[in-house]
């Protein structure tokens, strides 16, 4: 484990890091992303499970990219719009929402993936699998004054 991941799945470095880290880490990976021309990001940096995920926009139709952290389950990848705890959805989660379908970047390669936010005990069994490889979301959920996290299904598309 490098010294960056070992720091980023510290709870209390996480606490810390939650009121700042937002502003900070995503600056910090726009930053990563020129520099390396797209290859390279914080979640790279640090040893984390992390895609790139390129949707519509719902209200522009503009191809709108971020970068999130993801949990690899037998038929796809999970995402959560955990948003750092703050009190409001993430913009891409808005996006992925309204979206069929994306195109999903992860370790070098790009495919499209059908996206299916999950609902009931399909949820749950996502979240449960989520918080087994990043604790930290429990942290992020008591932050965010019980919002409850969307959760996406990226499957890859035929």
């Amino acid at each position: 484990m490098n010294p960056l991941q070992r720091l980023a799945r510290n709870p209390t470095a996480y606490r810390l890091l939650m009121p700042a880290g937002g502003p900070l880490i995503e600056g910090a990976e726009a930053l990563l992303r020129f520099l390396s021309v797209g290859r390279v990001g914080v979640l790279d940096a640090a040893g984390l499970p992390g895609v790139r995920i390129t949707a519509s926009g719902r209200k522009t139709g503009l191809a709108r990219t971020a970068t999130v952290l993801c949990t690899p389950v037998d038929d796809g990848l999970v995402v959560i719009g955990s948003n750092w705890g703050r009190r409001r959805h993430p913009a891409w989660s808005a996006n992925l929402k309204s979206a069929q379908q994306v195109s999903v970047r992860r370790r070098g390669r790009v495919c499209t993936a059908r996206v299916r936010l999950l609902t009931g005990d399909e949820r749950e069994r996502a979240w449960v699998a989520a918080l087994e490889r990043w604790p930290n979301y429990r942290i992020a959920e008591d932050r965010s004054g019980g919002r409850e996290f969307r959760v996406f299904l990226l499957t890859p598309a035929a």
